[in-house]
């Protein structure tokens, strides 16, 4: 029990804390704990958690990507459009996820082969996708998108609980396997760990670091799907400033932000938190402006426990 207890002290932080920002709330206001309540918490932390799966990849790499709230919406766009115009919702959904692969393999690219610092080559890429949603849609959002896909990844399944959040936890669990079951997921942590280390040790550093971004984008991408599919509209404007949001959700899940660690299953657990943060905000009627506030914090706050968990670790290697 103790060495379980070690071996996911974060996640299990998290949980405690879920239980009791559900204690706080609940007893402020009773609303916060209904049916109701939870799903639309539930809902919203599956755009954060897809988002933060995928911004975790690139994170672990010792990198960053803020140009994932643009992709969100030019992937949406162009998913709208292909369903208006009658194409077939599963080919509108491959198309989706290409449109992801490919904006992240752009990154990476941008990082590993021209040597871009990472926050300069997304933050350009930022401006470009999203220029590129505007252009697609002539600044004017896409309605009508048919029941056909919207049923596709909207439709309930289990009570209140929609297709989506199925979506969310596969993708859990693929992400999942690919950081602890194969070569790339190790190859990952090591070039976040130690890029020189290796790279010494035949790592094609390069092919790696593309692939966190082009595989992490996907996770982006489905969240556009989902959006599209829940709101029944492709609008150009979506996903601005939910960068944030992903960071925060890898951050609180304990997402080293200096690089070489994360857990998919914490980044989860931080998504559901945040949402639920963000949620309680609003039942409890304080201002809107003060989410940003709250946003920035968690992000801080997060950073340093991991800072402190660290510390803390190396002190007792030092001590043994």
């Amino acid at each position: 029990m103790k060495k379980i207890f070690k071996n996911n002290f974060r996640e299990l932080s998290v949980i405690i804390a879920i239980v009791i920002m559900c204690v706080i709330f609940g007893a402020l206001n009773p609303v916060y704990v209904s049916i109701a309540n939870i799903v639309d918490i539930l809902d919203q932390a599956i755009l954060y958690g897809l988002m933060g799966l995928g911004i975790m990849l690139p994170i672990i790499t010792s990198g960053i990507d803020i140009s994932v709230g643009s992709v969100l919406a030019m992937s949406g766009c162009i998913v709208a459009k292909l369903a208006v115009a009658g194409v077939n919702p599963v080919l509108c959904m491959l198309v989706g996820l290409l449109v992801g692969f490919a904006a992240g393999a752009v990154n990476g690219l941008l990082i590993s082969k021209m040597k871009l610092q990472p926050f300069i080559a997304t933050m350009g890429t930022q401006s470009a996708f999203r220029g590129l949603a505007y252009i697609i849609t002539e600044g004017y959002p896409v309605l009508g998108v048919p029941d056909s896909y919207r049923n596709m990844l909207n439709v309930k399944v289990l009570g209140d609980i929609r297709i989506s959040a199925l979506v969310f936890l596969a993708w859990a669990i693929i992400v999942y396997i690919l950081l602890k079951k194969t070569r790339l997921g190790t190859y990952i942590y090591a070039v976040g760990g130690n890029m020189e280390a290796a790279r010494l040790s035949g790592v094609r550093v390069e092919f790696v670091q593309t692939m966190a971004y082009a595989i992490g984008m996907l996770g982006t991408a489905l969240a556009g799907l989902i959006q599209v599919a829940k709101l029944g509209t492709g609008d150009p404007t979506t996903g601005n400033g939910w960068e944030m949001n992903a960071i925060a959700a890898a951050a609180i899940g304990g997402t080293s932000m200096a690089g070489g660690r994360g857990n998919p299953w914490g980044t989860v657990l931080g998504a559901i938190l945040f949402s639920g943060l963000k949620i309680g905000l609003i039942v409890m009627n304080v201002n809107t402006y003060w989410q940003y506030v709250a946003t920035g914090l968690v992000i801080i706050v997060a950073a340093y426990v991991e800072i402190f968990q660290t510390m803390i670790a190396s002190k007792k290697k030092k001590k043994s």
